[in-house]
């Protein structure tokens, strides 16, 4: 489904057309790409895609959320910024903000970035401790970036924007910088890391984690190798970042998808929350499978039916009352599509055992939402492993199921 965005006027566009070029001068001529860059970053990677606070909206400016500790040397930013964003009274500094980060990729050679105005400034910054670690691992990675709903090939992309500036150690408690020439974008904090650690560069521990993970490896290569690609997932990961909770949905989808979308940032989110939980327990996640369960959402139609594939199997989850009388190919459920009240299903097989955790809630419509209003769950098993796995499914459903139907 294409991304809809927030109207702007005509008079609004010509004002970002021509704050655009200011801004491409003052980063020339005081070399602050990179701080421009961080600022955009740290700006829009403070949402939680399920609570719907933090993100890209300018609340950088307020003095309360420069104070945290991330932020540190942000406020040079902000001041270099503020006699251009007088200038245009009429722009929002979210998109001012996000704008600068766009800018700074491009003036270093970077990628050209689309750039979608629209944002409100909200009156309120978000709490502090949403930001990466830069002394935490892959863990850590996809837990942060789960909370904003971005992927795992978005973490290892937008990690190659390091390629642009230097730790100082009075802000992070690291000195030096990722590159030969840190104000040129390109590939090179991919190359620098694939050839180990040298005196005169660094490497935090958030980057070695991209080395030692067995998903996140892949790409570094990938991106070492093919500029061209780098900048294409770049591209698409920056846009990502900078647009969190600022894409509208289609006019057609307002009272029938409520959710929809969020269903499947919010479930992957949970399973990178839980991606640790198998070696608590002392499960072995071959068996259980963890490295395949994959989400998948089908929402090119207003209303959509979410198709979840774990070894295999087609889980079909939450399929919304409109859309349950197309489906009939697909869900013997379609019966019910002249009723408000349906049924979802789900079902999960371990492959290295007999066991099956079944679940069946019964919704209705209302408000664009759907409400559960019962639910229940067997498990069957001959080994505590797959039991284990039963009542693991039903954590994760019903976990989910709260943070989405009744926050």
């Amino acid at each position: 489904m294409a991304k809809s965005y927030p109207a702007v006027s005509e008079e609004y566009q010509k004002a970002v057309e021509k704050a655009k070029r200011k801004l491409r001068g003052l980063i020339a001529e005081k070399n602050c790409a990179p701080l421009m860059l961080r600022l955009a970053w740290h700006s829009a990677g403070t949402y939680d895609v399920v609570s719907k606070t933090g993100g890209p909206f300018g609340t950088m400016r307020f003095p309360a959320e420069l104070a945290h500790g991330a932020n540190n040397g942000l406020n040079i930013a902000v001041r270099l910024l503020e006699p251009i964003k007088e200038q245009f009274p009429i722009l929002t500094y979210a998109d001012f903000y996000q704008l600068a980060g766009v800018v700074a990729v491009e003036v270093t050679g970077g990628p050209e970035i689309p750039f979608h105005p629209g944002r409100e400034d909200k009156p309120e910054p978000p709490v502090e401790g949403r930001l990466p670690d830069a002394t935490k691992g892959s863990d850590h990675l996809r837990d942060v970036f789960g909370h904003m709903g971005l992927s795992d090939q978005d973490i290892v992309a937008l990690s190659g924007g390091h390629t642009l500036g230097r730790c100082h150690k009075e802000r992070s408690g690291f000195e030096g910088a990722w590159t030969s020439n840190p104000l040129i974008f390109d590939n090179s904090y991919f190359k620098e890391l694939l050839s180990g650690e040298k005196e005169d560069l660094i490497q935090l521990p958030s980057d070695k984690a991209l080395l030692t993970d067995p998903v996140f490896r892949p790409l570094v290569e990938k991106y070492a190798t093919d500029e061209d690609a780098f900048f294409a997932d770049y591209t698409e990961a920056h846009l990502n970042l900078s647009e969190l909770g600022n894409v509208l949905q289609s006019s057609l989808s307002t009272a029938s998808t409520s959710g929809c979308e969020d269903f499947v940032v919010v479930f992957n989110t949970f399973l990178k929350q839980e991606r640790n939980w198998d070696q608590k327990i002392g499960l072995d996640s071959t068996e259980v499978a963890r490295p395949d369960f994959a989400v998948r959402g089908d929402v090119g139609h207003p209303s959509c039916m979410l198709a979840f594939h774990l070894n295999g199997l087609l889980l079909y989850s939450v399929i919304h009352a409109s859309l349950v009388r197309r489906a009939s190919v697909l869900c013997p459920l379609s019966s019910c599509s002249a009723s408000p009240i349906f049924l979802s299903l789900s079902l999960s097989l371990s492959r290295t055992s007999p066991a099956c955790s079944f679940s069946i809630f019964t919704s209705k419509w209302k408000g664009g939402r759907a409400l559960p209003l019962a639910f229940c769950m067997i498990a069957c098993s001959h080994s505590g492993r797959a039991r284990l796995h039963g009542w693991r499914s039903l954590m994760l459903t019903t976990r989910f199921a709260w943070v989405t139907f009744f926050r």
